[in-house]
């Protein structure tokens, strides 16, 4: 697959203004394709869509084909009458700068218990055969997950290990009464898919009517406590009491001296051979339902991950054991036709994966504060003129620091270099756009900034610090009158003139 020349912006949904604490897929979203528009950009790149839990990071979701309830955008109930406006009489008073994970998860889920109780009550009967429709053709995912969602709430939020027994481990009679126990639960939480892929669906066919591709993320690895792991799990390395036998990690690097212990479980490559890859091939179609181009989060795990033996306190005690990522792969593209994907190569990677990266013909990234370290600097692989044409660059990612942020605590044989190379002395309040500057310029055919650095904002506006459960990990959300005419026009200078108009 090889990129066409053009420019895009990271943003993740959540982070989008309104008034109800998050972001939603309703005008804030279509305001934000219109700037992006105005702006000559023709990619918006989102992290995970699925809904999250503890911790509230898009790449623990408790499912890989389901998308985030907290998305849905209220207002388009009120206007379809699922809603009404008693329902908002107990607005709280929401930070219009950060997302409150906690009161979303009670209030939000409140009024969508509202939504599905009208839905219930044949008040607007024309949405009953499209539900049934998405309900019928989504039964491949959605059924084992409106029925996890549902006994997960019947047992307290505690994880599928932790249920009894013969629920733990799907006895079909269990599952069977369970599931007339809990229909009503279940078609609730099926309810609040269907609104979400309705919503969507709409707001990605008003992004292609603009001329905007939607970029979206596969984590490689899904969570512990999950749809997926409780329904397939035979397809990952686990004991017959329901816990992994090895986790998911990487070892110390450029984040963290010890490593980050990520904690999903490893996949059983022998057994999902043995099914044709099905699950990943149902995986990478559920995807495209939502996304034009997929970045996949980790991807040297398809050559070999860090298996760290479970329990452990840190990943230091893991070991590289081989994948079968080229064969799954391989696979996907057989029953897709194509592979349009983007291969998040970063960190240590080897030989290995840069042939299964080449070899398949995958673009890889390039994060721009990664460039300027060390002393001989030269050699840099991220350095713009070393940059390849079939690939992405960043300024920075949703696991860096904003680029602004980055300059303010870069050592002084960081900013050196960075001086040398640009032949300039930036200041902290333009280094942002600098880079931006840098990164539209370069060789790589996709330029993607996160809005942060348009914005020219500082560390408080960082999505994410790898390894931590910081409080405002992911809560990040931009204001009402940002996004200005002159900051568009602005951005679209610098396209046109960097030949990005795609």
């Amino acid at each position: 697959m090889t990129l066409q020349r053009s420019s895009g912006v990271l943003l993740h949904p959540t982070s989008l203004p309104g008034p109800h604490g998050i972001g939603e897929l309703g005008q804030a979203a279509r305001a934000f394709i219109d700037w992006l528009a105005a702006a000559g950009q023709r990619s918006w790149q989102v992290l995970p869509l699925g809904p999250t839990g503890y911790g509230d990071s898009p790449y623990q979701a408790f499912s890989a084909f389901a998308g985030n309830p907290y998305l849905v955008d209220l207002a388009a109930l009120r206007e379809e009458g699922l809603l009404t406006e008693a329902d908002f009489a107990d607005l709280p008073s929401f930070d219009p700068g950060r997302v409150d994970f906690g009161l979303q998860y009670e209030w939000r889920n409140r009024m969508l218990d509202r939504a599905h109780a009208r839905f219930g009550a044949g008040e607007v009967p024309g949405l009953r055969a499209e539900f049934d429709s998405f309900r019928q053709e989504e039964a491949g995912w959605l059924d084992d997950y409106a029925l996890f969602m549902a006994l997960k709430a019947e047992h307290g939020g505690a994880a599928w290990s932790e249920w009894a027994p013969e629920l733990r481990d799907r006895d079909p009679g269990a599952l069977a009464a369970a599931r007339e126990r809990l229909a009503n639960e279940a078609e609730r939480v099926a309810f609040g898919q269907f609104l979400f892929f309705r919503q969507w669906g709409a707001l990605r066919e008003y992004a292609r009517a603009r001329g905007v591709q939607i970029i979206g993320d596969i984590p490689i690895f899904v969570a512990l406590d999950s749809s997926d792991v409780w329904a397939e799990r035979g397809g990952f390395k686990f004991d017959d009491r329901g816990q992994p036998t090895v986790v998911a990690g990487v070892p110390p690097d450029y984040f963290s001296e010890t490593g980050q212990l990520w904690g999903n479980p490893l996949y059983r490559w022998d057994a999902m051979a043995q099914g044709g890859y099905a699950w990943w091939i149902r995986r990478f179609q559920g995807s495209l339902k939502l996304y034009d181009l997929i970045r996949i989060d980790h991807f040297r795990g398809f050559a070999a991950s860090w298996e760290i033996p479970f329990p452990a306190e840190t990943a230091i005690q893991g070991e590289w054991v081989p994948a079968q990522g080229r064969e799954m792969l391989e696979a996907v593209r057989e029953a897709l036709g194509s592979l349009p994907v983007i291969a998040e190569d970063l960190g240590v990677i080897t030989p290995d994966v840069e042939a299964l990266r080449d070899d398949l013909g995958l673009p890889g990234m390039a994060v721009l504060q990664f460039a300027f370290g060390g002393g001989d600097f030269s050699v840099n692989d991220f350095l713009p003129h070393n940059l390849r044409g079939n690939q992405v660059v960043y300024t920075g990612t949703h696991d860096n620091d904003t680029s602004r942020g980055w300059w303010a605590a870069a050592d002084e044989q960081e900013r050196h270099n960075f001086r040398v190379y640009t032949s300039s002395d930036p200041r902290e309040e333009t280094f942002a756009w600098q880079l931006t500057e840098l990164a539209f310029g370069s060789r790589a055919n996709l330029a993607v900034v996160p809005l942060q650095d348009l914005l020219n904002l500082g560390t408080e506006a960082r999505m994410n610090l790898p390894g931590t459960t910081g409080p405002h990990n992911w809560t990040w959300r931009y204001r009402e009158g940002d996004l200005t005419p002159e900051l568009a026009a602005r951005v679209r200078e610098l396209t046109e003139r960097t030949g990005r108009t795609g």
